[in-house]
């Protein structure tokens, strides 16, 4: 006899329960535990027959189940493939996102240029702000366990962890849980000592395995990362008699070919937005030297899920500051839908 959604509810809702807390499962908790709202009597029946089915068991009279073998395979077999189904999917979309994603940011530094007669930068969205979405162990080959993390954004990391003792399904489960209960929607900001202490006093002989997925998880949401950035519009300085000096022009110039020095005013733009998001720099202001002579205006955009990024415009002091921050604050309310309606395109 196949499982049912009931049935399959009822013993997922038994299993997770009995990891939690290592005591057998009686219906009463099982009702409260479960979206299914059944009487106490149905679920007892129900109990009975994947107790029947040999999916849980009676350790004595009158107390309440724990899983089998055969309970705990059923549960890991359709946890593993859910869990790589949606990691499939989440790859899948992200590699299609990032093609996408590149040709918009690419159109909107080349419109913003065409639009303002200024130079023009867009940074791809930052993920470091992001928060841990789940995370997944499971076991690869013997003396290995392979721990997906997945941020917000979609962001996918594999880390292959070793060893030293095989893992059964029900400690690489409680691990799971463990880290999942703790970890689940926080930031890096968010985990501190304290909580880390916790969780690897929690994991007990296995405080190793944790160790290496707290760096993991650090490295997934970690603040370094490359820094992709696209410009146009750079040959517009040349419009304007107090940039257009060899040297001051070339230096310039060649601040928008080699983008490295851009990424401090990004970093600049994403740690001190104001609530409006746009940042005006003007002269020395600028954390770039070779835009000391220019006025730089910055916003932060947001394409859904925290991903943030930002939109620099740099022209003369003189610019029309009116013009370049209304171009702005109509692409920070537009970009995020027009990032969804493109990945909505064939």
């Amino acid at each position: 006899m196949e499982l049912d959604e009931r049935k399959t509810k009822i013993l997922q809702a038994v299993i997770r329960n009995y990891l939690e807390t290592g005591e057998p499962v009686g219906s009463r908790t099982i009702s409260k535990y479960t979206d299914l709202n059944l009487s106490s009597a149905t679920i007892r029946n129900e109990m009975s027959d994947l107790e029947e089915m040999g999916y849980i068991l009676q350790p004595h009279t009158s107390a309440g189940r724990i899983p089998s073998d055969k309970g705990y395979r059923f549960y890991v077999d359709t946890l593993m493939e859910e869990k790589e189904r949606e990691v499939v999917e989440l790859k899948e979309m992200l590699l299609e996102r990032q093609d996408k994603m590149e040709t918009l940011l690419k159109q909107v530094a080349k419109v913003v240029a065409q639009n303002t007669q200024y130079a023009a930068m867009v940074s791809a969205p930052l993920t470091h702000r992001n928060k841990v979405k789940f995370i997944q162990l499971s076991r690869v080959e013997a003396g290995q366990i392979l721990a997906v993390i997945v941020v917000e954004g979609n962001v996918i990391k594999n880390k292959i962890l070793s060893v030293t003792q095989e893992l059964n399904d029900e400690t690489l489960l409680k691990l799971n849980i463990l880290l999942n209960t703790h970890l689940n929607g926080l930031s890096i900001a968010e985990i501190n000592l304290g909580m880390i202490a916790a969780i690897k006093k929690q994991a007990g002989i296995h405080v190793d395995i944790v160790s290496e997925v707290m760096d993991a998880v650090a490295e997934a949401i970690k603040e370094d990362e490359d820094l992709e950035i696209y410009t146009s519009g750079a040959n517009n300085i040349f419009r304007y008699p107090e940039l257009s000096d060899h040297d001051k022009a070339s230096e310039l110039i060649n601040t928008f070919e080699e983008k490295q020095l851009l990424t401090s005013l990004v970093q600049n733009s994403l740690d001190g937005e104001e609530d409006t998001g746009i940042q005006i720099y003007i002269g020395d202001e600028t954390p770039v030297q070779s835009m000391k002579d220019c006025s730089v205006v910055t916003a932060t955009y947001e394409l859904g899920e925290g991903m943030k990024g930002t939109i620099g415009i740099i022209g003369p002091k003189r610019m029309d500051y009116d013009k370049v921050v209304g171009t702005l604050r109509t692409l920070q309310t537009k970009l995020d839908e027009l990032y969804r309606d493109d990945g909505k395109k064939e």
